[in-house]
């Protein structure tokens, strides 16, 4: 007996060194972290929003990390070739995601089969920006006001044609939900892009689009589109004055676009921490800031936890929008 209880406490010691040894390598890891280059994988092409985003807070990361930060574009499906791209890297931190919050809420109810899972393949780390969209219409629409859009829109079923990035983007979405919230039904014309459903918007080959503000506000500026309504709680500072949609119509209605960075399963949580706490204090830079209020976008910074918690919310949601309009891919 005595000699089975000394075998046992050998045993936990040798546990707990184990343990503990086990403990000061993973922190001595994130604490040498990153001793290479970080690539940060953006699943659209170069030149839009989260691409926009991602180079900005790259550049900021690689002067605090002494590493370079190199943005690969893998774009198509909607970023779902991307985000496959980092949910088989290996799980070290060189490696991250920079999502636009449709992968995550809107493609695992519109797409049959995903080369990833949004549950089981990722860990959250944060959310670096969100902005609200834009309900802007061509010349030819003769509503001036949300109002008189959704008046003409309800009269004339499927007349009015909303244009959108693609399928399942975030413009798309936004379309949905504001035609969802409004009781409206217009025709879906999707666009290999944002940049080419406004080209179409401005030659009056389609009426509405739902855009991201940082895009359209220079567009509106020209005059040769109209803002009817931004999608945020209160009128944003880029446009300030164009009224909500919820103080023209639709009360309570809001609708942001979002990017945020997502690492592989299995990542070390003290690199999680790490990549976290340093995104947070490149947000929190003047100049940042400023760059980012010139898209129209707020500066995030949520914990793992609560991004985590933010994504499963926002992506219940969608999943209602998704079945209640009966939207597919196929």
């Amino acid at each position: 007996m005595h000699h089975r209880l000394s075998a046992a406490r050998g045993f936990k010691k040798l546990f707990v060194a184990t343990a503990l040894s086990a403990g000061l390598l993973s922190s001595a890891c994130a604490a040498s972290w990153p001793s290479q280059a970080v690539t940060i994988v953006v699943p659209f092409s170069a030149g839009g929003t989260t691409d926009v985003v991602a180079r900005l807070i790259g550049q900021k990361l690689s002067e605090l990390w002494g590493q370079s930060v190199v943005i690969d574009n893998k774009l198509g499906a909607g970023g779902n070739i991307g985000t496959g791209i980092v949910a088989q890297s290996p799980p070290n931190g060189y490696t991250i995601l920079m999502a636009s919050g449709s992968i995550f809420t809107v493609n695992p109810h519109l797409y049959k089969t995903l080369p990833f899972n949004v549950e089981k393949d990722f860990t959250p780390i944060t959310n670096v920006a969100a902005g609200p969209m834009v309900v802007v219409t061509s010349d030819k629409v003769k509503a001036k006001t949300l109002q008189e859009l959704l008046d003409f829109a309800k009269k004339n079923p499927k007349e009015l044609n909303l244009g959108s990035a693609g399928l399942g983007s975030q413009v798309h979405m936004a379309g949905e939900n504001f035609s969802y919230a409004g009781n409206i039904e217009m025709t879906h014309v999707p666009y290999r892009g944002e940049a080419a459903a406004y080209t179409d918007l401005m030659a009056g080959q389609i009426d509405v689009v739902v855009g991201n503000i940082g895009a359209v506000s220079s567009l509106v500026g020209s005059g040769r589109i109209h803002a009817l309504a931004v999608t945020s709680k209160e009128r944003a500072a880029m446009l300030p004055n164009v009224p909500t949609v919820a103080e023209s119509g639709i009360p309570g209605f809001e609708n942001y676009g979002w990017f945020g960075f997502i690492a592989p399963r299995g990542t070390p949580p003290n690199v999680i921490k790490k990549i976290r706490d340093d995104t947070v204090k490149v947000l929190a830079m003047p100049d940042i800031k400023k760059r980012l209020a010139d898209q129209g976008m707020e500066p995030g910074g949520e914990t793992p936890e609560e991004f985590s918690k933010s994504i499963k919310e926002e992506s219940k949601k969608w999943a209602k929008i998704i079945a209640d309009r009966k939207i597919s891919i196929n």
